[in-house]
């Protein structure tokens, strides 16, 4: 069994991949942080509290609050999906307020005193920005040496971004943008990083078939709440792509992936603020290059149909 912290910004895609979390064997789930960067951060932790009411069998888990800010905010339109996500009929049917615990200290925190706590080393998955780990390890250095591996979804390698912003050039990813000198302070650190790349989540859409599909499994509760909350991602106005769900699943399951081992940065200022690119004098990075969809839809299945 091994330790897993799960850091994430609270949008449909991050939660789902939360729910997948909860249903995993031999995990050892310390923590949960969420911050309010593609979402709201209120709904977001409520929405992460109810989840591990229903799913979770440690009940003694708690959601930890991020009180991170960025350099560049999400669109609106995009964050509001936690809202919608939070008021899904499943997690409101036992009534009445969340009852999983909410964690005393702020996420970075949260994650300092998870981290030296625990029992060996700990797999840090992370769907959001970088900003609270780099500001628990400004915090508390010595956690670097307690973390195993890092799976980040987040930046893109190819120069193709998906921020359209008037400050920005277009070759950045949101996660790296929201808060480019985080990844620059995880980036410093010998930490391993798999990353989970714009240019790596091509092969795992959300089509209609894998709607239809989902929908003739919802007598399973899991299965019915991921497909409730990937019907709310018709408003984005695009190919929506399981970017959050895959960098989870490889988590557990990487052999479903392919990978190259590169070296890159991140830059922190102008119209390329962060942008993440291939450099000769770059951190080392592990990056997946294609993925085995068929296997990564039924892992996603499996887990769901969990008891």
């Amino acid at each position: 069994m091994h330790n897993v912290y799960y850091s994430h910004d609270g949008n449909v895609d991050d939660l789902t991949s939360l729910l997948l979390l909860m249903k995993m064997n031999d995990v050892n789930v310390l923590g949960v942080g969420a911050m309010g960067a593609d979402s709201y951060v209120t709904p977001a932790v409520d929405a992460s509290r109810r989840i591990v009411d229903l799913f979770s069998k440690n009940k003694d888990l708690s959601v930890a609050k991020s009180n991170s800010r960025p350099m560049h905010e999400f669109p609106k339109e995009w964050r509001l999906g936690s809202f919608s996500f939070d008021d899904m009929p499943m997690l409101h049917e036992n009534g009445g307020e969340p009852k999983a615990k909410l964690a005393s200290k702020p996420a970075h925190l949260d994650i300092v005193d998870k981290l030296n706590h625990a029992d060996g080393k700990v797999t840090m998955v992370m769907t959001g920005p970088m900003s609270d780990l780099a500001r628990a390890l400004k915090v508390d250095p010595s956690i670097e040496n307690k973390i195993d591996r890092i799976y980040w979804m987040g930046g893109s390698m190819n120069n193709e971004g998906n921020v359209m912003e008037p400050e920005a050039d277009g070759t950045q990813e949101w996660n790296s943008y929201w808060d480019s000198e985080a990844v620059k302070t995880v980036f410093d650190t010998k930490i391993k990083i798999t990353i989970v790349s714009l240019d790596s989540t091509k092969q795992v859409p959300l089509t209609d078939e894998v709607r239809q599909h989902w929908a003739k499994g919802r007598k399973y509760p899991a299965l019915e709440l991921l497909g409730s909350g990937f019907a709310l991602m018709h408003s984005f106005g695009a190919t929506y792509y399981l970017w959050d769900d895959l960098t989870m699943v490889l988590s557990a399951f990487p052999e479903i992936a392919n990978y190259k081992h590169i070296k890159a940065d991140v830059k922190t200022t102008g119209k390329e603020q962060g942008r993440t690119f291939i450099t000769d004098r770059g951190r080392d990075l592990t990056m997946v290059t294609s993925v085995d969809a068929k296997a990564f839809y039924d892992r996603i299945d499996t887990l769901c149909k969990r008891k």
